[in-house]
């Protein structure tokens, strides 16, 4: 395909085929606590985002054994390798003290090849970076930037909370000790128009970013943004308009950028819409052969 695919990515880098383990990290977020709010981001669920982790209680190394038993029956025989994936709300965000023994429990596992860590950018402070780059001298650290986008409009109704300076900081601070990046951009938000979120890829495309994620929006069961979507005062993308708008939006992004997400899955026994995205196969699936028409259509899809 004409897209750079974190699976041709990861086989060209580490030799094989890498899965990701969702691990809960028992963190919370700085838009929850207080510190800068306390219902947080308008569309994240109550396990912020780790409906798919084992449950927080247990210790790191036990959520790894749960992990790998979910999907063992999907692996094929032979090696195996895993991205250890701390995905549940802001994984940075606490002490050196607190983070590094979950972080190395991880790390330290002989099958995780590489420790993938979900953040805000606003919660990576210098004690931190040093850690994230200590780690990354045992096995390659991944930094996910929630940014979803560059709007700041859009910013203050989801509350994000913090500004579009604070992401580009993190992002050269990261870059400054060789940690990989991937940011997350929220595709069909409510008000912004197709222009508004090629603008936010683009603006990511030139950050130097490794990798983004291009997660469609949903409205899941306990969000405010359920209570505006049963007021009927915000709608869903279509799937056809999703995949215009994502079409165009790849376009927009260097050819070396990883594509981390093309969709994204919310848990089925949360998400109220779009219903379209309740199966994921077939969405990807659809994508793909859709993609692979317009290339045969169209010639190279890639903007010059």
């Amino acid at each position: 395909m004409w897209y750079y695919k974190l699976s041709d990515y990861v086989k060209q880098k580490y030799g094989m085929k890498l899965y990701k383990l969702a691990l809960d990290g028992g963190r919370t977020c700085p838009n929850r606590d207080g510190t800068c709010g306390e219902r947080g981001c308008i569309f994240c669920s109550g396990r912020g985002s780790g409906e798919f982790a084992p449950k927080p209680e247990l210790g790191i190394r036990e959520q790894l054994i749960e992990a790998k038993q979910l999907i063992k029956k999907k692996l094929p025989k032979g090696e195996t390798g895993y991205i250890a994936y701390f995905q549940a709300f802001t994984n940075t965000y606490g002490s050196v003290e607190e983070l590094e023994p979950k972080f190395r429990t991880a790390i330290e596992d002989p099958e995780v090849r590489v420790l993938s860590i979900a953040t805000r950018p606003d919660c990576i402070p210098e004690d931190i970076l040093e850690l994230l780059e200590r780690l990354n001298q045992i096995k390659p650290v991944w930094v996910e930037l929630g940014l979803q986008t560059i709007h700041p409009k859009t910013a203050a109704y989801i509350r994000r909370g913090y500004e579009l300076s604070v992401y580009d900081s993190a992002i050269a601070k990261l870059k400054e000790r060789n940690i990989e990046v991937i940011t997350h951009v929220i595709l069909g938000l409510p008000r912004e128009t197709k222009e508004d979120m090629l603008e936010t890829v683009r603006y990511v495309g030139h950050t130097g970013t490794q990798g983004i994620k291009l997660q469609l929006l949903h409205i899941l069961r306990g969000t405010d943004l359920e209570t505006e979507y049963r007021q009927g005062t915000i709608t869903c993308l279509s799937l056809p308009a999703y995949i215009d708008i994502l079409e165009v939006c790849i376009r927009c992004l260097p050819r070396n950028m990883v594509i981390h997400r093309l969709t994204g899955d919310g848990d089925k026994r949360l998400l109220l819409a779009p219903a379209w995205s309740k199966d994921k196969r077939l969405v990807l699936n659809t994508i793909e052969r859709e993609f692979k028409k317009r290339e045969v259509e169209q010639g190279s899809l890639w903007l010059e």
